[in-house]
């Protein structure tokens, strides 16, 4: 019985002290608008150089079924205590609008980029941008250009799915004697030039690398792999890397090795167990490697960033059954290991949604952090957190 209640006294002890140090490192927290009854999610958030941040959301009565759905923003001034009324950024007359990315290029040009759906169909889907240079007043930017940007992945895309698959583990799924196997089918549809043109969706902030090449990570609900759209004239036109491959690699999230290795992490939308998936570019992100399951596990979300003093930063759902939890891993050996983890939304199973995160540095050193926070009917907002990483592991 003593021994019993050691071990338990441990357990509590252990709990506390993780729960100290995850309150110890959030300096601010709080909800960028209330609560509201429409559905909010898959926010991006920027830092705009005069100390302003820029917000960015999908909103309306639901997703990709839903044409009432658009792109809002909100601002936090400097020094403000509290984020603006949102406003409208971006809205395409009849269609849905989804999954909003906002960054900057090397001359500080504000980008939108999101998708519109068409047909009510993930696979569908348009990307669409806008750019900004005023966007430092009240309310929304004053956008001056708007366009579509259109990717055609030619026949090597094919080619590298093909190959890729055959890297992969032999896949441990039963099928029917006549039924294709998962691998033959997505080799066959990346073959059909209009599937591997449509349907590229955004969610990550893109990386930039020292040579301003800005890789912007996108994936395929059709084809359930991804890529990025590589730009080297800061934005201006954009080409399609060859395919990130994988059984459900999803939703990149990037960062840059020492070695000058781009590193992908991806959400798990493939078989089981359900596991980060990771993947590497050594010629700044032309080319992938077939991706690995990491011991992460995970069903909904990642994000990825290199801090300013060498630790990288994962943020995502740390479970294989839902969307209850979001941690912040620390790494002080470019995710080789992850020695610091902090909870920063832990409920028990069915007592909230907490996905789709946005996670960026701010000059002045800290992690800024934009997320889904849903509890329940009516309960629907992006949460804002600021994390102090340089109390991480204290």
């Amino acid at each position: 019985m003593k021994k019993r209640s050691l071990f338990l006294c441990f357990i509590m002890l252990s709990a506390n002290a993780l729960l100290a140090q995850s309150t110890a490192t959030v300096v601010r927290e709080e909800l960028i608008f209330p609560y509201q009854n429409e559905h909010v999610h898959g926010s991006s958030v920027v830092a705009l150089p005069n100390g302003d941040f820029l917000a960015a959301w999908f909103q309306g009565s639901g997703e990709r079924s839903a044409d009432d759905v658009r792109i809002m923003g909100a601002r936090l001034v400097k020094g403000q205590k509290s984020w603006s009324a949102p406003f409208l950024m971006a809205d395409t007359p009849g269609l849905p609008d989804c999954n909003p990315v906002l960054f900057l290029n090397r001359q500080n040009k504000l980008f939108l980029v999101w998708i519109a759906v068409q047909a009510n169909r993930w696979e569908n889907s348009i990307l669409r941008f806008k750019t900004a240079v005023d966007y430092t007043k009240t309310g929304a930017p004053v956008w001056n250009w708007q366009d579509n940007m259109l990717l055609k992945p030619d026949d090597r895309f094919a080619k590298e799915v093909a190959l890729k698959m055959k890297q992969l583990p032999e896949n441990p799924a039963g099928w029917a004697e006549y039924a294709p196997k998962y691998d033959d089918m997505i080799v066959e549809a990346s073959r059909d030039l209009r599937k591997r043109s449509f349907g590229w969706m955004t969610r990550i902030k893109p990386l930039q690398l020292d040579n301003g090449r800005i890789l912007l990570p996108l994936y395929s609900d059709g084809l359930n792999l991804s890529m990025v759209a590589i730009s080297d004239d800061d934005g201006t036109t954009w080409r399609p890397s060859l395919p990130i491959v994988g059984r459900g690699p999803i939703q990149p999230a990037l960062a840059r090795r020492n070695d000058g290795t781009v590193v992908a992490y991806m959400r798990d939308s493939g078989d089981q167990p359900s596991r980060v998936h990771i993947s590497e570019s050594k010629d700044q992100g032309e080319s992938w490697t077939a991706t690995v399951k990491s011991d992460i596990p995970n069903t909904a979300s990642v994000e990825l960033l290199r801090l300013r003093d060498g630790r990288w930063a994962f943020f995502g759902n740390d479970i294989d059954d839902g969307r209850y939890r979001l941690s912040l891993f620390l790494s002080d050996d470019e995710g080789k290991t992850w020695k610091w983890k902090n909870r920063i939304e832990d409920k028990q199973k069915g007592e909230g949604g907490f996905s789709y995160p946005s996670m960026i540095q701010a000059p002045g050193g800290h992690i800024h952090l934009t997320y889904s926070y849903h509890l329940g009917k009516g309960q629907n907002s992006i949460k804002y957190v600021v994390v102090d990483p340089a109390k991480i592991g204290q």
